[in-house]
């Protein structure tokens, strides 16, 4: 969907651009500022396009994502020269100066996220809608849910606990209003994000934890899935993967390995050692069956020899991940890290970030192939593919018009990043 100037403000409805970088957290709330302007009469698209105003919701865990959030507020600026662009999330609060002083930019910071949608039909100015009501829908298979945000961890690598603050878990019974409410509205999936999901309740002095939250959405809504899949190897217990006893469970899990090696696992201030993330995949995967589990490793982290380098390698191999994004070292201000001697120089990050990529690659067709012959659980996003409850692309030869619906599908073959199968019924 897109708009074009008009001068006649009156006799159409203004068109607001949601656009996301970053995490899945970042996705929840851009989903929910979008509901917010849709109630209050606007049209949304979550793609760059001409528009009335844009709503950017920025990532800075890198400097690569802050130079792709610069890229996409110059791109709102060429689509629409005299569109007010408002910017909001991690680099809006690292560098809220910065970007301020772009023209036509206003920035909302992390503590005032909720007003993002506000700032929005603030700077519509007369071509807000006067009048408040939901014009059109998200069209969307999945919503994201935000249960918590912050970290206390402080790994010495992340600004995350900087631009997001120490942990505030949403309360259960919100987290389950808003699931069911996405659900009423169709969704089919229900994707539980944040900092830190696998903590939740971290903060609360009820001893709230994440496997009551999950206990909670599989008692009172009716989703047919939920996705809960970020959580930290620490966190894994009997308890809570019991929780995939129930079929709407997703069969995902999403652990941020970082590095194989202890010592540099150690100057990460990662709270767990290369065996004890083991023990944890190990736990997943005889807890529940079929289960994907991926990760993220960090290449040429301060210190990291080649030793520390192969000791990664062998634990990947090991391990056998099902995809892996890998990260060559950028040194973020404000971090600990960042005052350490960032010895590794960036040929040799390079090499180390090809070298498990191509590991991850190939450990990543090994998991499609053995899926052949097996049956995935899918949610189509388009009319003929879609995602398995396993975080898989799934591509059906046989049938069409599935939008939406989920389905068994009986995988008979594996292309290079992607599943085909036969619909199943």
């Amino acid at each position: 969907m897109s708009a074009s100037a008009s001068s006649d403000h009156s006799s159409r409805v203004p068109v607001v651009a949601t656009l996301t970088l970053g995490c899945k957290l970042n996705q929840a709330e851009t989903q929910q500022a979008a509901r917010e302007l849709r109630r209050h009469g606007c049209l949304t698209t979550d793609r760059p396009a001409q528009a009335d105003a844009y709503l950017i919701n920025t990532c800075t865990i890198t400097h690569v994502a802050d130079r792709k959030a610069r890229r996409l507020i110059r791109l709102a600026q060429r689509l629409s020269p005299d569109a007010p662009v408002i910017v909001t999330g991690c680099y809006a609060e690292r560098d809220a100066d910065g970007l301020s002083a772009l023209a036509q930019v206003q920035v909302v910071g992390n503590e005032r996220k909720h007003d993002a949608a506000n700032a929005v039909l603030s700077a519509l100015d007369g071509l807000a809608p006067s009048t408040s009501g939901e014009n059109g829908s998200s069209g969307r298979t999945r919503a994201f849910i935000k249960i918590q945000e912050g970290c206390d961890d402080v790994c010495a690598f992340c600004i995350v606990p900087y631009v997001r603050g120490r942990e505030r878990a949403v309360p259960i019974d919100d987290v389950v209003a808003l699931a069911q409410e996405r659900v009423e509205e169709g969704v089919q999936e229900v994707v539980m994000t944040g900092t830190q999901p696998g903590a939740y309740g971290r903060d609360r002095e009820d001893g709230t934890s994440a496997a009551d939250l999950i206990e909670a959405l599989l008692a009172r809504t009716d989703a047919p899935r939920i996705r809960y899949s970020s959580i930290q190897p620490q966190d894994i217990t009997p308890r809570l993967l019991a929780c995939w006893d129930d079929s709407r469970m997703c069969r995902h899990f999403h652990l941020a390995l970082q590095s194989g090696s202890d010592d540099v696992l150690s100057r990460m201030r990662r709270r767990y050692t290369a065996s004890e993330f083991r023990d944890a995949v190990t736990l997943i995967r005889a807890a529940v069956p079929g289960a994907s589990i991926t990760t993220d490793i960090i290449a040429g982290f301060p210190g990291e020899t080649d030793s520390d380098h192969r000791a990664t390698v062998s634990l990947m191999d090991e391990l056998r991940f099902t995809d892996v994004h890998v990260f060559p070292y950028s040194a973020r201000p404000q971090t600990s890290a960042s005052l350490l001697p960032d010895d590794a120089p960036p040929e040799v990050k390079r090499a180390r970030a090809a070298e498990l990529r191509a590991l991850g690659s190939a450990h990543r067709r090994e998991a499609l192939y053995a899926r052949v012959g097996a049956v995935e659980s899918v949610l189509f996003e388009t009319a003929d593919s879609g995602l398995s409850d396993t975080y898989l692309p799934v591509q059906i030869t046989d049938a069409g018009g599935l939008t939406n619906q989920i389905r068994g599908v009986s995988v008979v073959s594996a292309e290079e990043t992607t599943l085909v199968g036969e619909l199943l019924g």
